[in-house]
């Protein structure tokens, strides 16, 4: 019994002394202090209360201080509840020093805090990048498609790492610049000729402002012809226009054979009133003989005056319908 209650006395000693050890981290406390470092032993027993990792503030400051770099634990801390990322920041700003590139520890902080990366920015500004734009296809004045692909030479731009525009405006900047250049240019063989006109042209424009890089060279890496726009759209208007011609043309022929039917129903209309009218003749013929007012020599000259019209028809139109025709 004895012997267990002495088991259960050392364990837990053990335990206490590890949760002693752990809020009170004494051998990060002498790492600190053999390193220049002042942070009080009851300091990091806070940092631990606040649930900030102590050995990554120390040993952060520890890099600092060995680079020259006057920080304090407390802005370490503060950076870290904010979400920051405390040792790329500590990187980044070692690698500003070295470099003799002015960052503050706020700027640092405050493009970290932004969401870019502050290190990756740092090392831009120290090497510059190339971003290579995507096929930019522009028209020349005389209608040919040219096909340009362009390699840009970026630098961050500290000062501007926050609330600047990022790499896709520096691509959409510069392939607006190059429809522009080449949609000035009187002819595709100019552009061909002198392709580092573009260039020029599209460097004068400062495309940079507003963004958080610095453009220190365009160059065009290649050049193809495309199709011959202006011939295609010729074509195509040509087309447009005979349509436009054939449905005009088509709306007039309708228009005729509408009239066309219109008048041979007029014909029919005069036709069937001939017809009506000599229906009413014989009748007449019969009132006239009942009245005493036509005779029977007047109709006989009547008959006669009327095969004589018939005879000089059939002379005057002898193959009409074959009847006048003399038989062999």
């Amino acid at each position: 019994m004895e012997n267990f209650s002495l088991l259960f006395l050392i364990a837990g000693g053990i335990v206490l002394l590890i949760i002693f050890l752990y809020f009170v981290p004494i051998s990060l406390w002498v790492t600190a202090l053999f390193s220049g470092v002042k942070v009080g032993l009851a300091e990091l027993v806070f940092m631990r209360i606040r649930k900030v990792p102590p050995s990554l503030i120390v040993n952060s400051m520890i890099n600092a201080t060995k680079a020259g770099i006057d920080l304090s634990t407390t802005e370490l801390e503060t950076h870290y509840l904010a979400g920051g990322n405390v040792p790329m920041v500590i990187k980044a700003l070692i690698s500003a020093d070295k470099a003799n590139i002015p960052l503050s520890f706020k700027q640092a902080t405050a493009i970290d805090l932004a969401g870019r990366n502050v290190f990756e920015a740092v090392t831009t500004s120290v090497n510059p990048k190339v971003i290579n734009t995507p096929n930019v296809a522009a028209v020349a004045q005389d209608g040919i498609q040219l096909i340009a692909k362009a390699r840009v030479t970026v630098r961050a731009n500290i000062n501007q790492l926050v609330g600047g525009a990022g790499e896709e405006t520096i691509l959409a900047r510069v392939g607006e610049g190059i429809v522009t250049s080449i949609g000035s240019s009187i002819s595709h063989k100019t552009v061909l000729e002198n392709p580092d006109m573009i260039s020029k042209l599209v460097l004068q424009k400062g495309l940079d402002a507003g963004t958080a890089y610095e453009i220190l060279s365009i160059d065009i890496a290649d050049i193809d012809v495309g199709e011959n726009i202006g011939a295609k759209l010729q074509i195509d208007q040509a087309g447009a226009d005979l349509r436009v011609a054939e449905a005009k043309a088509e709306e007039r022929r309708a228009m005729a054979v509408a009239v066309e039917q219109e008048m041979k129903a007029k014909a029919q209309e005069a036709r069937a009133n001939v017809i009506q009218a000599e229906v009413e003749i014989p009748q007449a013929i019969a009132a006239a003989f009942r009245s005493g007012n036509l005779g029977i020599m007047d109709y006989y000259k009547m008959q006669n005056i009327q095969s004589d019209t018939d005879m000089r028809n059939s002379i005057a139109k002898p193959d009409q319908g074959g009847q006048n025709r003399p038989k062999e």
